[in-house]
């Protein structure tokens, strides 16, 4: 069964709308698919019935980020949540609106340090009730031309290169969040029927050894598995990961991340190795079939 549980669409972070993603995931071969915009369910809906008319079954997810230590961005996925559920839409809210003041404060920066940012796109995005995160804040300032020079200049062609140098930890733009922490996430995903997993690890924190004892710390308030299978995760980061996974008795899963056909990183389904390893999907693959036979990454 070839799964993919993570994609993004204009919902977040992602280029295309939700039927167009489950399309081109259909046109993949992919079975078992997840979008799971950030800090909203606004794209489930059109996904679940895109899926029943393209053959791939959709799981209702979110990927809500968080906060943990020193940590600023964590991303804990949550699987077959209801999307419905009152008390899980205003929490997600409140996450998105947190996220616009942020945006706000970090485009006040950008402005300090002397770039433009052209108001179109964050605009519509506001009007519509769509979130405004980094990725939307670093295009608004590639648009507009009065900064092409500096841009040229600087290297920066695309939204994947801006953010490192203004927009991350210790990078001049850079404004941290407080809320959601990565325990809260957790238990906003339980309290809505869902299973809670750790999106790409190694992505987020570089030193094996922090990343195994996050894991067990994240597991004492509830944390259900671990996203181990992930395009920028090599051989050893796998192992890793599903080794822990194994012994503590978690769901071991795994995504191409898709954001759109072209994404500098994140462009293609099924664009992830297993290593040799057996994916643990659980309840996620509940009635769909084996978790690992078929897969096209394996």
């Amino acid at each position: 069964m070839r799964f993919d549980l993570q994609s993004h669409s204009i919902h977040s972070d992602g280029h295309l709308p939700p039927a167009e993603v489950v399309a081109l995931a259909a046109g993949a071969g992919v079975e078992l698919l997840s979008l799971s915009d950030h800090d909203t369910v606004d794209g489930v809906d059109e996904a679940i019935e895109a899926g029943a008319t393209q053959g791939v079954s959709v799981v209702p997810a979110t990927e809500i980020s968080a906060v943990d230590g020193t940590h600023e961005d964590l991303h804990v996925l949550g699987y077959r949540i209801d999307h419905r559920d009152p008390a899980l839409g205003d929490r997600l809210r409140d996450a998105r609106e947190d996220r616009v003041l942020r945006a706000e404060r970090m485009g006040d920066r950008l402005r300090d340090l002397g770039f433009q940012i052209d108001p179109a796109s964050l605009e519509a995005r506001r009007a519509a009730g769509k979130p405004i995160g980094r990725p939307h804040l670093a295009a608004a300032v590639l648009a507009h031309p009065a900064n092409g020079p500096r841009l040229e200049r600087e290297g920066h062609a695309d939204v994947s290169s801006f953010i490192p140098a203004y927009l991350i930890p210790g990078a001049p733009a850079y404004v941290p969040r407080t809320h959601p922490t990565v325990v809260e996430a957790i238990g906003w995903i339980h309290e809505a029927g869902g299973l809670a997993v750790w999106a790409h690890p190694f992505w987020d924190i570089d030193e094996p050894r922090e990343v195994l004892d996050s894991i067990d710390r994240f597991l004492e308030a509830g944390l259900d598995g671990v996203e181990a299978f992930y395009p920028t995760h090599d051989a050893a980061q796998t192992a890793l990961l599903t080794e822990r996974c194994a012994d503590r008795g978690m769901l071991a899963t795994g995504s191409s991340d898709f954001h759109g056909p072209d994404h500098r990183l994140f462009s293609r389904f099924l664009a992830f190795e297993l290593h040799g390893h057996e994916p643990v999907l659980g309840a996620i693959g509940e009635g769909i079939g084996s978790a690992a036979e078929g897969n096209a990454s394996g």
